[in-house]
């Protein structure tokens, strides 16, 4: 396992949590709202491609089709 999706993962929090807190001091409360989801978002579609390319090694070990 690369330690890349840790480093990318981090980086997404980071990021997401700058603009949250940018938006919250002018009072841009929704708009901080939906920036924190996006992050979220984009999270959990780096974890699923990541599970997938698990059940895929799986299949593959196992022999299943």
């Amino acid at each position: 396992m690369n330690i890349d999706i840790i480093f990318k993962i981090a980086a997404v929090g980071l990021i997401t949590a700058i603009v949250n807190q940018i938006l919250k001091k002018a009072e841009k409360e929704e708009i901080a709202t939906l920036t924190t989801l996006a992050g979220l978002v984009i999270v959990l579609l780096l974890i699923v491609d990541m599970i997938a390319q698990l059940f895929n090694s799986l299949k593959t070990l196992f022999g299943l089709f």
